[in-house]
């Protein structure tokens, strides 16, 4: 499609003339009022403009402006008769891409057009690529790739963006402060401040006084004025985590805060604006404490404008693989211990045992393991005595007496091949997940003759 642009001169034969002489390179819009320009350029989807610099009414240095408040990524192209280098600087200094004298050459206008739009594009896709480099990033901080956590993800990305109120919800340990930051760091608010506050570790007036501030003398020991949290959290993301928690009675004010986007310091008489994004997080079922009357309805539907529900560990299938060797190179790196993997055995007892404590838990129990090993790569001895009994339950193989006395290669190959049949085949990801080499993967599969993989199938070499 042709680039859409949206020339601005008071003169209506010169606007014509103009699209005649670019009808074949470009889409032209005209208009003969800066006015009527600005509320195309508001509501069009066009690409750069071309404007007289003296008008009637608004002037080509005044729309210059004014485009850069309401459409900053447009590209401005100033045409002047009078051709002086002060209103060439001055259009400029007013936002102007480039400028033409007049009369303008259509050759030369429309070089300059395709150079703004090429320009205009190049932007946008920077911009795009640094969204997405950012969110790629961010992202990874949520380890995982069960259908679940792919599906959170996607959740989160579509959300970043916006000023929505988000509810998150799951069981404790599963990493809502985590995700909560992941929001913050993958939206606009990234480099404002990112705030949190735990709503059920404090009393109620030490809570009012924390989010919301107090005034010199409010109360006995308010020896100095604190902003608090709200205004702390200005122009970034504000986490209130268990929010569930929260007592009641402060509710009212809560609410207000979020509707109004005000809020009034404890002993103040004075509202002060905020604007903040605003998380809230809780393991209970609000639903059922809004049942109960122990949260107020109406302001459980003002947090609950989108809610992420995130998965407990049990429910994530092989995700515990992937976040114990996550949390083996990381405290194996702050240790400084030279620990790269883990034991067959090892593998079978973590995807055995249910994770009450979810993904908090695991990272305790990796942190005890690569803490207590003399090996490098984790065994059962390392574990918590809970996790070592764990077997799955998928049948015979486990509780058979005979499982427990085969060979150590053999107890290798049969998990090795579960996990690569598990990823698809993909040997790239087997290593990664696995913590070997991909040489040494390859070269045990050859050794073992499984190029069509343990279910019969083509395997990957990716």
């Amino acid at each position: 499609m042709k680039p859409r642009i949206l020339v601005v001169d008071d003169e209506v034969a010169m606007c014509e003339l103009i699209v005649v002489g670019l009808a074949k390179t470009f889409d032209v819009l005209f208009r003969t009022s800066p006015l009527e320009a600005l509320e195309v350029a508001k509501h069009e989807p066009i690409e750069a403009v071309v404007t007289d610099i003296r008008m009637k009414g608004m002037s080509g240095t005044e729309l210059c402006r004014a485009l850069g408040e309401c459409r900053p990524d447009l590209p401005v192209i100033v045409m002047t008769a009078f051709g002086s280098m002060e209103s060439a600087i001055e259009a400029m200094h007013s936002g102007a891409y480039d400028y033409l004298p007049k009369p303008v050459q259509m050759d030369s206008l429309g070089f300059a057009i395709q150079r703004a739009v090429e320009a205009r594009r190049l932007k946008e896709e920077l911009r795009l690529l640094k969204r997405d480099t950012v969110q790629a990033a961010t992202m990874g901080s949520i380890v995982g790739g069960s259908v679940a956590i792919l599906a959170m993800k996607d959740l989160i990305r579509r959300v970043a963006g916006s000023d929505a109120t988000i509810l998150v919800t799951g069981e404790s340990g599963t990493g809502k402060e985590v995700v909560a930051r992941a929001i913050h760091e993958a939206g606009p608010r990234a480099h404002r401040p990112f705030v949190a506050v735990n709503c059920a570790a404090m009393p109620e007036a030490l809570l009012e006084s924390e989010l919301f501030g107090h005034t010199k003398g409010a109360f006995t020991d308010a020896k100095a004025a604190s902003p608090g949290l709200f205004v702390e959290a200005h122009g970034g993301t504000l986490l209130l985590d268990e929010i569930g928690d929260m007592p009641l009675s402060l509710q009212p004010k809560l609410l207000r805060a979020l509707q109004e986007r005000r809020i009034r310091p404890v002993g103040g008489s004075n509202e002060i604006p905020i604007d903040v994004r605003v998380i809230a997080a809780t393991h209970r079922d609000l639903e059922e404490s809004v049942a109960q009357k122990t949260f107020r309805e109406d302001l459980y539907y003002r947090l609950n404008v989108v809610e992420i529900v995130i998965p407990p560990l049990r429910a994530r299938g092989d995700d515990v693989l992937l976040l114990a060797q996550h949390f083996l190179r990381h405290f194996a790196e702050t240790s400084s211990k030279a620990v790269t993997g883990m034991s067959p055995a090892v593998a079978e007892r973590l995807r055995g045992y249910a994770w009450p404590g979810n993904v908090r838990e695991l990272a305790n129990c990796m942190e005890r393991a690569v803490a207590l090993t003399r090996f490098d790569e984790l065994v059962v001895d390392d574990l918590p005595e809970r996790v070592k009994g764990a077997r799955r339950k998928e049948g015979a193989a486990d509780t058979s007496p005979h499982e427990e006395v085969l060979p150590l290669e053999e107890i290798e190959r049969r998990y090795i091949l579960r996990v690569f049949d598990m990823l698809g085949h993909n040997r790239s990801m087997t290593a990664q997940l696995l913590g070997i080499d991909r040489k040494t993967l390859y070269r045990k599969l050859e050794r073992w003759n499984s190029s069509t993989g343990p279910s019969g199938s083509g395997a990957s070499s990716s």
